[in-house]
């Protein structure tokens, strides 16, 4: 009898020490990306880079990790903190290693999925090379893809969550910036006031002020921000004087085209109210300064696009002083709460 035992007590022993090395292994559960029923259709493919629980949380946990940097101190969220639409919140242009600063204002990282090309001037045209360029930017992150895999490998739970997260379980960058793009394909923003004034969900309404600001927008703002991602996704010059201690050409410098030249990619304008400032050098620290300069500060600088021309031809859309107030309030019905307090975003 005692020798039976002692047989069922190794069984158990063993059987228990493979449900613990289950955990280690490639076992996908699969999350499913959002697709609101008033956004356009999504762009990624998901065929290629599917979300699992596993991927979106080694994505989540690279998003907030300083070894992504050369200092081990910078993480993507220091420049994107959630709380502003993952804005570097009040900072014109990002700041990096070393006391580095950059040329450009830090993008919101939202709806992601819905886009084709991103940055300013769409020098990545894949959500999964995007990260790339922040991290190998000196001035930024200031890193190496293969120190970074380096640092990685010497990590314990990432020698634990990688075989979970991608079947073939290595340390390697395409599963490092797949687990990137699980990550950030997750960070929908479709729940503000507006969404759910647009979809008839929950009673919402929006005042008389604010549908006079959504009537004022749609006649005077929606052919560059279009569709509820509030973005044509187009490029174009918008009139702003050139800085000369940046004299950043823009999208110009991507294939040196001169019809691109000073010209950036339209940003969306959901949870504008928290990511400020405004423009890709985030000179305006107002919205009313936003519109104030597309009624009376428009600069011809040689490259205008088209649409901002005037039948007197002067540059700029006039708006009066109510337009500016309501367009203003209907933008504050793009602040989406739930988006910016959700708990799976964040880092602790």
């Amino acid at each position: 009898m005692k020798k039976i035992v002692l047989i069922a007590w190794a069984i158990i022993s063993v059987l228990a020490c493979s449900k613990s090395s289950d955990t280690e292994v490639y076992v996908p559960v699969y999350l499913n990306v959002e697709q609101p029923a008033n956004f356009p259709e999504m762009v990624y493919n998901l065929d290629n880079n599917p979300v699992t629980e596993a991927g979106f949380e080694l994505g989540k946990s690279l998003f907030y990790d300083g070894k992504l940097s050369s200092n081990d101190a910078i993480p993507c969220a220091f420049c994107h903190e959630q709380a502003f639409a993952f804005t570097h919140h009040e900072h014109t242009v990002s700041h990096g290693v070393n006391g580095g600063i950059g040329t450009r204002n830090a993008q919101p990282i939202q709806n992601l999925a819905y886009q084709s090309e991103f940055m300013w001037d769409g020098a990545a045209t894949h959500l999964d090379f995007q990260p790339i360029i922040p991290l190998t930017s000196e001035v930024e992150m200031g890193e190496t893809l293969s120190n970074v895999l380096s640092k990685l490998s010497a990590d314990a739970y990432y020698q634990k969550q990688f075989p979970k997260a991608f079947e073939d379980g290595e340390i390697n960058s395409e599963n490092m910036l797949k687990a990137l793009s699980q990550f950030m394909l997750m960070m929908v923003s479709s729940n503000s006031d507006y969404d759910k004034y647009i979809r008839n969900e929950d009673g919402v309404t929006l005042s008389e002020i604010e549908l006079d600001g959504l009537n004022s927008f749609q006649n005077k703002c929606a052919t560059c921000h279009a569709t509820d991602l509030f973005t044509d996704q187009s490029y174009r010059n918008n009139g702003l004087s050139i800085n000369p201690k940046l004299d950043d050409k823009g999208r110009y410098d991507i294939f040196e085209d001169p019809t691109d030249l000073y010209t950036f990619k339209v940003p969306s304008l959901r949870n504008i109210e928290l990511s400020l400032p405004y423009m890709h050098d985030g000179r305006f620290s107002t919205l009313e300064a936003v519109l104030d300069f597309y009624d009376s500060g428009m600069t011809d600088n040689g490259n205008v696009d088209e649409i901002f021309t005037r039948a007197d031809g002067s540059l700029g859309i006039s708006l009066s002083d109510y337009e500016k107030e309501s367009i203003i309030a209907f933008l504050n019905t793009l602040t989406d709460n739930e988006f910016l307090t959700d708990d799976r975003f964040s880092e602790y």
